[in-house]
């Protein structure tokens, strides 16, 4: 499978970088503000010295996120979805060295290793048990109807709706939503825009949705193949990471015609400080934060439930909008707690023995597979099991698996209590006896650590909007500042994920340095007649 969109490295890296006298800001330090920096290196020339990230958490990669140990368990909140198709991403990482073999670019890696490790599910959705027949999307007519009206409408049209004001309460019980709907963790509350844009977005995978065909994945973790080679190039070329720094505001001179930065207000080490910036600094602001607020739980303690003001991302973004017209609405996103979360939780395993069940039992080696979702699960869990190992420090004989519960406050099937306030051992034992493990499952259990996470606004950039709840990325007049990340608007694209987020930075950085270089258009497969075709006719399986 080759990439749609060439990568030419010709150019790529430029012999010589000139010290520039004016500085470049990111607040966040994420994959956007990570992009960002390296898009002023590579493209900008702006010397890495000239570049300052600054991130609340001890850790870089934002969401994209790993960490762990074999003795105290591994965890990984999350993980974002890879196609052929993200060329603002595997274009920014055909410049990044991979750290297991530098000849070999990030991207060069990803492509390399998704040929070998084809993904291509035989036990896609399970129900009592037991596989269920996935050949067809059990559409009805009218749900296909529904389906194309969808895709046809305008966004304008669309407005605030949510994807239940759409559609028949039985489109939520065929196959197509239940597949759908664990792939990308959509809802039925979600933004119905949002659900266009994916459908346009994703038309070409339809032929092999049923199989998972076309995601993408990468050798590792997403923290240890993408953010990890990013941040050491990063580093490499001189740019300056403060960590522990929570960037609490920012201040603007305001005019009719033009916005200017002029201070970056942080607190760092527990002591409050402000920066100035001079207009021709540069300054990238990461915008909200869907994993804000992630808390961990144990074995023998659950996640517990924290709200916006346990991190400085929503409270950043309220404070740069509080009475800037186009600056966005962020209590669109961070103010729905019970739409926006779910539960995740990462197993780490010693011996084989659960591998070698679900290897059995779905006829997928592990990390060919993608998301098993047992469907008559109150929890409505799903498992995936990656290549192993997953994690670059990851000893022989112990494997890593991850799951996650759109439901997380239902009552389980077997464990008398909602998802959130499980221990690990217990998620593992509503799991278990879902996959019907029987009397092997307590000698797994008992040599695994289960980690739950709680994500109080994982989804919220789904959350239904209109036009202006989320900013342009250059503000109409804003002359030294942008915004990047998963809340910024970028019109066609499709936020949840890493190429949204990149994209970003991309135009950001290209918009506010005058860069005369051409930023790779978004896929637009449903152009092209055959993915139409090819789509159409798999619906009506």
């Amino acid at each position: 499978m080759a990439l749609t969109h060439p990568i030419n490295t010709t150019d790529i890296l430029p012999e010589s970088k000139t010290p520039q006298l004016a500085q470049a800001y990111f607040v966040g330090g994420g994959i956007a503000s990570l992009a960002g920096a390296a898009f002023l290196i590579r493209d900008g020339l702006i010397a890495g010295e000239s570049i300052h990230i600054f991130e609340e958490l001890d850790v870089s990669g934002g969401s994209m996120d790993g960490s762990g140990s074999a003795e105290k368990g591994y965890v990984i909140r999350g993980g974002r979805m890879l196609e052929e198709h993200y060329a603002c991403t595997f274009g920014l990482f055909a410049s990044i060295p991979s750290l297991t073999d530098p000849i070999k670019s990030v991207t060069e890696e990803i492509v390399e290793f998704s040929q070998k490790y084809v993904t291509s599910s035989r036990c896609r959705l399970l129900k009592n048990g037991r596989k269920v027949d996935v050949s067809s999307f059990g559409l009805s007519e009218k749900d296909r109807l529904d389906l194309l009206a969808l895709i046809i409408h305008s966004e304008d049209s669309l407005a605030n709706k949510r994807i239940d004001d759409w559609f028949s309460p039985t489109f939520f019980e065929n196959s197509f939503w239940l597949m759908w709907s664990t792939m990308f963790a959509f809802q039925a509350w979600h933004s119905a825009v949002e659900l266009k844009r994916y459908l346009l977005r994703f038309i070409q995978l339809f032929p092999d949705f049923n199989k998972m065909g076309g995601v993408w994945r990468t050798p590792y973790n997403q923290f240890d193949s993408m953010i990890l080679p990013l941040v050491t190039w990063l580093k490499g070329e001189g740019v300056n990471f403060s960590m522990n720094t929570v960037v609490t505001g920012l201040d603007f001179d305001m005019s009719p015609n033009e916005q200017v930065v002029t201070s970056i207000r942080y607190t760092c080490e527990g002591e409050r400080k402000a920066l100035a910036v001079a207009p021709e600094d540069r300054v990238f602001v990461t915008l909200g934060c869907m994993t804000e607020g992630a808390s961990l739980g144990s074995m023998t303690s659950p996640a517990t439930m924290n709200s916006k003001s346990s991190g400085g991302a929503w409270g950043l973004w309220e404070d740069i909008a509080n009475g800037r017209p186009g600056f966005g609405h962020p209590a669109v996103f961070d103010g729905h707690i019970g739409r926006t979360k779910w539960q995740s939780f990462t197993v780490t395993l010693k011996g084989s023995a659960f591998f070698d069940f679900m290897e059995a039992f779905t006829g997928n080696e592990a990390g060919t597979g993608g998301l098993v979702t047992i469907v008559d699960s109150n929890w409505f869990m799903s498992v995936v099991l990656a290549h192993q190992p997953h994690f670059i420090n990851q000893p022989e004989n112990v494997f890593v698996f991850w799951g996650y519960g759109l439901f997380p406050d239902r009552i389980g099937d077997f464990v008398n209590k909602p998802m959130s306030e499980c221990t690990g051992e217990e998620i593992l034992q509503e799991l278990f006896q879902h996959l019907k493990l029987g009397d092997k499952a307590q000698p797994i259990i008992d040599a695994a650590i289960c980690i739950p996470c709680m994500m109080p606004f994982i989804t919220s950039q789904f959350m239904p909007r209109v036009k202006g709840d989320r900013p342009d990325v250059v503000p109409p007049g804003a002359k030294n500042f942008a915004f990047i990340g998963q809340f910024c608007e970028i019109p066609d694209d499709v936020v949840f994920t890493v190429e949204y987020s990149v994209r970003s930075a991309q135009m950001a950085v290209y918009a506010l340095l005058g860069i005369d270089k051409v930023i790779p258009p978004v896929f637009k497969g449903h152009h092209d007649v055959g993915v139409l075709f090819n789509a159409l006719t798999t619906m009506h399986h």
